[in-house]
């Protein structure tokens, strides 16, 4: 095991380096670049521009050198902690992401704990009641989740709450606690948005996960060893809990990878429709203005967890399923 993680680790720095050259060139494909986009628009504006200010903010951050030059500073940088500077935001990347990543993130796992919570007794009785009608009408329900995309339901769900109610429900909490530092009464406001949009979000995702713990779990039920266990006079309940449960949640366990940098990217179009302060319509806005050192952190810091993810879900793959091995055996 030692070994597998050692090398593993190994493996992982190149990788990194690798994704690192491709984000940086892909960040430098579009023509211009930040400052000469944000001059263009200023001039739209008839607004002044300060060309003296642009010119050192250039200078500072090495615009004005080759590309490999403005690589190196850029890696270099984010391995001693410094993600470099949003020029839209005019401070550094480290203080812009601040509280809406912390918002991501929890606003993320809660609709992952909603998701699971729901996905798993919807498919363990789905997969034992096969062909029943709760079978049928579950499975109806589920069709129609992975149908309606995000973005429709947010529609759908603002209209409704508007019309009904009168209420607007955008934005993860209050607008009078949007620029104001975490505390207990802004807690209580996010507490009380939140639910909206993990409802929203995790729809698709209870209906998409308990479909697959149904066809797993059915798998499992018909293969031999089950048969053996029924005909041995074991419970129902123990003989779908003890191995056929355990041995269908192996996909739970290879979404780690996939999970993890969802919880940072997150429902990027709900969260615009919603107007969430969440870090999705922070990175298509970096990516639309080239703003590359916020665009470009984060994408890595996506990268990251992706590599990371793969990882913990292979180990916790093996820990879960003892047909699994991280290494083949010789001969």
């Amino acid at each position: 095991m030692l070994r597998y993680l050692f090398g593993r680790l190994l493996i992982m720095i190149p990788t990194l380096f690798v994704i690192s050259v491709l984000v940086f060139a892909i960040i430098e494909l579009p023509p211009g670049d930040y400052f000469e986009s944000y001059v263009q628009e200023l001039r739209m504006l008839g607004e002044p521009t300060d060309l003296q200010e642009i010119e050192t903010l250039k200078a500072r951050y090495h615009f004005d050198a080759p590309a490999p030059v403005r690589y190196w500073h850029w890696v270099t940088g984010m391995l001693h902690g410094d993600f470099g500077y949003s020029f839209e935001y005019r401070m550094p990347v480290n203080e812009v992401v601040g509280d809406r990543l912390w918002l991501t993130v929890m606003m993320s796992v809660v609709t992952i704990m909603f998701t699971w919570l729901l996905a798993f007794p919807i498919g363990l009785y789905s997969a034992t009641h096969q062909y029943s009608w709760g079978d049928y009408g579950l499975t109806f329900l589920g069709l129609i989740g992975i149908a309606v995309p995000h973005f429709m339901l947010a529609i759908i769900l603002m209209y409704f709450a508007n019309v009904w109610f009168g209420i607007s429900i955008g934005h993860i909490m209050d607008v009078e606690y949007l620029d104001q530092p975490m505390g207990w009464d802004k807690l209580r406001s996010i507490l009380s948005h939140i639910w909206i949009p993990v409802l929203i979000i995790g729809t698709a995702g209870t209906a998409g996960m308990a479909r697959r713990l149904r066809a797993n779990l059915l798998d499992e039920l018909g293969k031999q060893y089950v048969v053996t266990a029924r005909a041995k006079g074991l419970s129902p309940s123990r003989v779908v809990l003890k191995y056929p449960l355990r041995m269908a949640l192996n996909f739970f366990i290879a979404d780690i990878g996939s999970i993890l940098p969802a919880i940072i990217s997150g429902a990027e179009v709900t969260a615009i429709i919603l107007s969430l302060e969440t870090t999705g319509p922070m990175l298509i806005r970096a990516l639309q203005s080239q703003d590359m050192y916020l665009a470009g952190s984060f994408l890595m810091f996506l990268a990251a967890l992706t590599v990371v993810g793969v990882l913990v879900s292979d180990i916790a793959l093996s820990l879960l399923d003892p047909r699994i091995r991280l290494k083949g055996r010789r001969g």
